[in-house]
């Protein structure tokens, strides 16, 4: 069986789909925007969407005043489309073509959203990388929103397996460097007329917590 690389099938649906006929298209990332204003996230902070493609969060946290945007991706394609649709607007948001288990970040953050990525990781090796990546470069008090799947959501997303998530399993998964703070499970319409669960919740950063 031919081993999955997983850059390559991203491109591919990249340059074969329009933004509105990905199944995770959003018109307004409502449910992200929702967390940003629960924790009240200045406008000053440093912000990274993992796994943004060209999603319309960038442009509506630059619309809202945001100053400090990383965008990362593993699909250059994808990021290219966002940088064309915001044409000048595109230099005040910093762009990283990177797949997330070797994201080796040169700064740290202080909010962290990952709608839909972390269930692509089916593998415990990449999870935990990812894991420790979050926790090793979100600032002390930082913010991770995290969306994936829910118990009651697809089993599978572009034709890949994913890893399904409660409240409870993702709690589980970051502590104990994170405290939970807030979660809802949200029903996202997609583009054919059907819906997918996800779990959302939102977790702040603690220090010196024992193991």
């Amino acid at each position: 069986m031919k081993e999955f690389n997983r850059k390559n099938h991203w491109e591919t649906v990249y340059k074969t789909k329009e933004l509105k006929d990905v199944s995770w298209y959003q018109k307004s990332p409502e449910t992200s925007l929702e967390f940003i204003k629960y924790f009240q996230i200045p406008k000053t902070a440093k912000i990274i969407d993992v796994g943004g493609g060209d999603s319309l969060l960038v442009d509506h946290l630059l619309q809202l005043g945001y100053q400090n945007v990383t965008v990362l991706d593993i699909s250059e394609t994808s990021l290219n489309r966002a940088k064309e649709r915001l044409g000048s607007l595109a230099d005040h948001v910093n762009w990283i073509v990177e797949d997330i288990v070797n994201f080796k970040p040169k700064e740290t953050y202080d909010f962290w959203h990952d709608r839909a990525t972390s269930h692509f990781l089916t593998e415990k090796a990449e999870i935990d990388t990812y894991i420790a990546a979050i926790q090793d470069n979100l600032n002390p008090n930082g913010i991770l929103v995290m969306g994936s799947f829910s118990k009651d959501g697809p089993k599978k997303c572009s034709g890949i397996e994913v890893t399904q998530y409660s409240e409870q399993s993702m709690n589980d998964l970051v502590k104990p460097h994170f405290e939970k703070v807030k979660c809802s499970y949200v029903d996202h319409r997609t583009p054919f007329d059907t819906t997918q669960n996800f779990v959302f919740c939102g977790f702040r950063k603690v220090e010196n917590t024992l193991q």
